[in-house]
């Protein structure tokens, strides 16, 4: 579709005056098309058309669907797979991005051991310090778009890597969406935690953003790391949203510097 532009009819002259014409405005009155349809697409990932891991419908059958040309449709998919909220199989299709899959289960998490990666060290051991239900206090309701008072989950765990403790994580997720997670629910899931509220809350972690400064460990999270007091940190604050870029968890990290660093990748 061609964009539609608006354009002021020009002044006319006085006589006698020079002649001016005042500079139009050019207004755009649509999106282009591709962007519609990825907004409609949106509205079905977001509706749970199809659920994170599942083959979506192909070009073909959505340019059908939305009336429009199969190159259309195929732009607007271009888009959500640089969005890494689908991912194309060469063969197979076009699927909707999870967190279950083995090469985006540390998506979020930029932390690299000096020598490898994480997939090298083999899945973290997970130990859960704390897991309560409170009423959320403003520097918490904030950036989860609550009021202050309503009501969250707080989760404290300790992410180890072959047997060391590395990461200590305070997460606070809102409470109605996660009406049911419990410390004996998210000890017993063996997958990445994004994985979990993906199957049984329907919750889909689609980006994240982060805010990272250096800090001394203080004595509790020097002993949950097995740290001396005041050996350098990293402190990461995450906040990830779900589609439509809603909050869905504020995730505080402390990242011991010894062993590993922080990597990552700018394009």
């Amino acid at each position: 579709m061609a964009t539609t532009t608006s354009l002021s009819p020009e002044t006319p002259s006085t006589p006698g005056e020079p002649e001016t014409t005042a500079p139009a405005p050019l207004t755009p009155a649509f999106s282009p098309l591709y962007q519609q349809i990825k907004v409609l697409i949106l509205k079905s990932l977001q509706a749970g058309e199809w659920k994170p891991g599942e083959l979506i419908p192909s070009e073909m059958d959505l340019a059908a669907r939305f009336r429009v040309s199969q190159g259309t449709v195929r732009k607007a998919i271009d888009e959500l797979a640089a969005e890494n909220l689908v991912s194309r199989r060469q063969g197979k299709g076009t699927f909707v991005s999870t967190h279950a899959e083995q090469q985006v289960q540390y998506r979020f998490l930029r932390l690299m051991p000096d020598s490898g990666d994480l997939s090298s060290e083999g899945p973290a051991e997970r130990q859960i310090v704390d897991c309560k239900r409170l009423r959320a206090p403003a520097d918490i309701a904030h950036p989860l778009a609550l009021r202050t008072g309503d009501a969250v989950l707080q989760l404290r765990r300790v992410l180890a890597f072959q047997g060391t403790p590395t990461i200590i994580e305070d997460v606070w997720l809102p409470g109605g969406p996660f009406k049911g997670l419990t410390a004996d629910r998210l000890a017993a899931y063996r997958g990445p935690m994004y994985a979990l509220f993906e199957t049984e809350f329907g919750v889909h972690m689609v980006r994240a953003e982060e805010k990272i400064r250096a800090i001394a460990a203080d004595a509790a999270s020097a002993r949950l790391l097995g740290l001396p007091q005041g050996e350098p940190l990293l402190s990461v604050e995450r906040i990830a949203y779900t589609y439509n870029d809603v909050p869905m968890e504020l995730r505080r990290g402390l990242y011991r510097t010894d062993t590993h660093h922080y990597k990552n990748a700018l394009s």
